[in-house]
């Protein structure tokens, strides 16, 4: 009995050993993962997180060097030849500094947001952005899926993908509803679609313009920013977090006035 109760203990031990492991393991997962999302704001953001936000033409001229992201169009830089001054010697005027000045009542009803963040719209703070920003840049033509778009984007449930476009597939007229790749389905414009959206679990995929893709992917990286400071993974103080806000408020603005960088092939 002696021995078998001294068999069942080392067993046990090992067992222990083996989930501890596990355990620490697991744990430097969670760390590593939390620094890389510490390290990435929708104004800074971490490709290895977010590649869906790489335009789909400039997929090809990143190149990762060390741990960096680098343009190699912008690499080699400019060859120096005997007698021709460097390039370095070329002066380029400094970009005009942006003054702002903070609004006491926006602040202050972030702050009272931020005292028990929230993705709910029931707060002032969340409330005027949905009135004044949000709503507006969703709000396309086709209003059915304009909301559906909206509650996939709140419930965090929207993909965007590019769309080949060598090997883009025959709209049936029974699908004529969701657009095809040269007509926007939220804008109903003839536009090409370089990318398409997909709404939660459905199977159905929406061709969607430029302009929609920057006006869909601004709000949900305002989305992103305030469930990063409603799950605490943004170290920042109130008056930092609150002109990223601004920042992102001022996309969706821009966004929704039709505004868009072209992705460049």
């Amino acid at each position: 009995m002696v021995h078998e109760a001294n068999v069942k203990q080392a067993a046990a031990e090992k067992q222990l050993k083996e989930a501890q492991g596990k355990i620490d393991v697991l744990q430097a997962e969670v760390t590593a993962l939390k620094t890389l999302v510490l390290t990435s704001t929708p104004s800074s953001p971490n490709r290895q997180l977010h590649p869906q936000l790489q335009p789909s033409g400039t997929r090809g001229a990143y190149k990762h060097v060390g741990g960096h992201v680098r343009n190699k169009s912008a690499s080699g830089g400019f060859p120096s030849s005997p007698g021709k001054p460097e390039p370095s010697s070329v002066s380029i005027q400094p970009a005009a500094k942006e003054d702002r000045e903070m609004d006491s009542v926006l602040y202050a009803e972030f702050l009272m947001w931020k005292e028990n963040p929230s993705v709910e719209r029931s707060s002032a703070f969340l409330s005027r952005i949905y009135r004044e920003d949000i709503g507006p840049c969703l709000s396309f033509t086709r209003s059915e899926l304009s909301q559906l778009v909206q509650s996939a984007v709140e419930n965090n449930s929207l993909t965007i993908e590019p769309v080949a476009m060598s090997a883009l597939p025959m709209v049936k007229a029974s699908a004529i509803e969701c657009g095809g790749p040269k007509k926007c389905a939220l804008s109903g414009i003839s536009r090409l679609c370089r990318h398409r959206i997909k709404l939660g679990d459905k199977g159905s995929y929406y061709y969607i313009s430029p302009s929609s893709r920057t006006r869909i992917t601004a709000v949900c990286n305002f989305f992103t920013y305030i469930r990063y400071i409603q799950q605490g993974l943004v170290r920042h103080d109130a008056e930092q977090m609150f002109w990223e806000v601004m920042r992102l408020r001022r996309e969706m603005t821009v966004a929704k006035l039709g505004f868009y960088i072209t992705d460049q092939g």
